[in-house]
């Protein structure tokens, strides 16, 4: 049994542990550091949290052969998972956090006296507020995040899912909720817990499906957040100092993130949180003109010759190079073009690949130096400069329809300015619309050349030909 000044003590070491983590994340040179930091936070958090229980019974048993067959499948996961699955994954993980909590919020209003809350039906006020709370943002996360990986996996429509009145039928649930933890306050009724549990699964859909495809990285994102406001909630129900300082770094850091992609992709916040509001339907621009106009096509023959005789060439990666795994063969065309004295750079789009940080990782694992890798705002006045623009997967976010046409979903996203290059070789399978659902007008453009092949495959043939 390990005593409540030393437990406080090793709580407090891992949430100093955490926050090196997210200060560690936030740069790709320190990012290997951060989740190193972030492990050993988490392994002192649970280590400790078992330890104090000091009950070594067949509970105890029990508990560490759960822990076992979880890591083993979490590891088996992380091992499995392609980069390209990874939106997907954190969305599945965000749904489990989510329905943990409210697990842990069931256990402590059927058996308050285990938790020290008081009795039944004579639970602490404020543990009642913090368990309900706890529950339905837990709920929400729950539902919410599989809606996302649905729509991420292409199980489900990545279109808006509206119906008349949705916004209000969301307010009107909104309302019911906080009602019923009022009630639930004074009276301590079972059927009103219960209620907020349902109401709250069925709100976490209903907040989700209006979000179209184009939006999902702030989705993500935003559910992230969630899940560390529902891991908070339960923690001042235990008295969990871990839980709070852990579910409070991650709400936090969670909803500053939504904030900044939503700038990024000029996007309100509170609109993306409420529920997609002005929403449009993708499908109006979907397929509009693709038809009727001409398209340039070439080979890696074509596109060698235009960038071994340009003086500056911009590389704008996105998910396309996640899936054909295109990142190695584009360090080798990179340093190929370096040796003929080619100036090269890499162009980042906030969102780029469906996830926040998506291309520098992939980048990162080609050995890519992070001073070539330019975010948006550092780099979009170059185009105008630049001899070559490489696309490379990467669609919605160089769609210059997002500067014109008020009817697109992506209108006012901010978008990088690659149609402003002397010649952009675009590359990519077919002329088949990005994640939003909409043509990309960048396809049609006098100085377009597209490539059509498998971004992996171009790009060799293209290393063989320089």
């Amino acid at each position: 049994m390990i005593s409540a000044n030393l437990l406080a003590v090793f709580y407090l070491i891992s949430g100093v542990l955490f926050i090196l983590a997210l200060r560690g994340l936030s740069s790709p040179e320190t990012s290997r550091q951060g989740n190193l930091f972030g492990i050993i936070g988490m392994a002192i958090a649970i280590g400790v949290t078992i330890v104090s229980a000091g009950n070594f019974s067949t509970g105890f048993l029990y508990l560490l052969i759960l822990l076992l067959v979880g890591g083993s499948i979490g590891a088996f996961i992380a091992f499995k998972i392609p980069m390209t699955a990874m939106p997907e994954l954190v969305a599945g993980f965000h749904s489990l956090v989510g329905l943990a909590a409210v697990f842990v919020a069931i256990s402590a209003f059927l058996n308050p006296e285990v938790f020290n809350l008081g009795s039944i039906g004579n639970i602490k006020i404020a543990s009642l507020i913090e368990m309900s709370l706890g529950a339905s943002i837990g709920a929400i996360t729950f539902t919410g995040s599989i809606i996302a990986f649905l729509k991420l996996r292409g199980i489900m429509s990545g279109n808006p899912i509206t119906f008349p009145g949705q916004h209000y039928l969301n307010l009107l649930l909104g309302l019911s909720v906080a009602a019923l933890i009022f009630y639930l306050c004074k009276i301590q009724s079972g059927s009103f817990f219960w209620l907020i549990i349902a109401i709250s699964f069925l709100l976490g859909i209903l907040l989700i499906i209006p979000i179209g495809g184009a939006d999902m990285p702030v989705v993500i994102s935003m559910l992230n957040s969630y899940s560390g406001w529902a891991a908070a909630g339960i923690g001042f129900t235990l008295e969990n100092t871990a839980l709070i300082i852990t579910g409070a770094l991650v709400g936090s850091s969670g909803a500053i993130l939504s904030y900044i992609m939503c700038k990024g992709m000029n996007r309100s916040f509170f609109s993306v949180i409420l529920g997609g509001f002005g929403g449009t339907d993708q499908s109006l621009t979907s397929t509009k003109g693709k038809e009727q106009k001409p398209v340039k096509s070439g080979n890696a023959d074509d596109a060698a010759f235009l960038m071994k005789n340009a003086s500056s060439v911009i590389i704008v990666p996105g998910y396309g190079m996640a899936v054909a795994q295109a990142q190695h063969a584009l360090k080798e065309m990179v340093d190929a073009l370096k040796k003929n004295g080619v100036k090269v750079s890499y162009a980042i789009h906030p969102v780029a690949g469906r996830m926040p940080g998506h291309m520098n990782v992939l980048l990162a694992e080609a050995n890519v130096p992070y001073d070539e890798v330019f975010e948006l705002e550092e780099i979009n006045n170059d185009f105008a400069n630049c001899d070559v623009a490489y696309v490379i997967g990467a669609n919605d976010v160089t769609n210059p329809i997002a500067k014109t046409d008020p009817q697109s979903p992506i209108y006012g996203m901010p978008i990088l300015d690659v149609e402003k290059s002397k010649s952009v070789l675009f590359v990519k399978r077919s002329l088949s619309p990005g994640y939003a659902g909409i043509d990309n007008d960048l396809f049609y453009r006098d100085n377009t050349l597209m490539l059509f092949a498998d971004a992996k495959k171009m790009t060799e043939e293209i290393s063989k030909s320089l």
